[in-house]
């Protein structure tokens, strides 16, 4: 089997026999690898703590018609600060359960990969509620199918824009009004993402708690609708959201 090596985020694991695991991984250069590591359920496993989800690793792999096998690891980067706090952990896991979604086995997705890694060292820096949707409309837009947010999407006026219905797909003036209401502020949030302007947005104290509960909930709702299917790491802990500090 050739030898390879290659840089990714671990999204995903379960169990395999007594001993290994199969995990699935968000690479760099070769897109989803989904590889056993054979031997780390074992108390004594060189590697078995690195190849836990959310982990950046430096990887070698023996390439398998469909399983690779793990020869090699080395963490790239830890995430300490994540894995000490509970709502961290539960965005961050979200983020590798989005990402595993979108991609597909064996088919190089550069973007992704370097999307995910940076959401995650975001996350690592500072605790901030905005990472998370911030990174879901963006694999949105990435994916084609981003919200239409600087005008209306059924009449296409720029001016009075007050609702957003998801299945619709963007913002909607008083006159076409169909879904539910947005203030100015998430509105301003939204069109700050998908300008652009997420840096600026991350860096930025959001003093309006209930416009980050809002448009923490329509990220997760816009995903949600694109998957047809619920975001089952994030929907553990909805009900913590209001409590959480920005």
């Amino acid at each position: 089997m050739p030898l390879y090596r290659d840089v990714g985020v671990v999204v995903r694991t379960h169990k395999l026999g007594e001993s290994d695991r199969i995990i699935t991984i968000i690479t760099q250069d070769s897109g989803k690898v989904k590889a056993v590591a054979k031997g780390v359920r074992k108390s004594g496993s060189r590697f078995g703590s690195r190849l836990e989800p959310m982990s950046h690793v430096q990887l070698q792999l023996y390439r398998g018609r469909e399983l690779d096998i793990v020869n090699q690891v080395e963490l790239v980067e830890t995430a300490t600060a994540i894995r000490a706090d509970l709502d961290l952990t539960t965005d961050a896991l979200a983020m590798c359960e989005i990402v595993d979604q979108l991609s597909h086995d064996r088919a190089p997705a550069p973007q992704l990969y370097r999307m995910l890694v940076g959401a995650l060292r975001q996350l690592e820096l500072r605790r901030n509620a905005l990472v998370l949707p911030a990174l879901q409309l963006r694999l949105l837009e990435t994916e084609g199918v981003g919200p239409v947010v600087e005008q209306c999407v059924a009449c296409g006026t720029r001016s009075d824009l007050v609702a957003f219905d998801v299945r619709a797909g963007g913002v909607q003036c008083q006159a076409c009004r169909r879904g539910a209401a947005v203030s100015p502020a998430v509105l301003a949030l939204l069109q700050a993402v998908l300008g652009g302007r997420v840096a600026h947005v991350l860096a930025t104290p959001q003093e309006d708690r209930v416009a980050v509960e809002q448009f923490v909930r329509l990220a997760r709702a816009l995903m949600e609708h694109h998957l047809e299917r619920r975001i089952k790491s994030s929907s553990l802990f909805v009900a913590q959201q209001s409590d959480r500090a920005i």
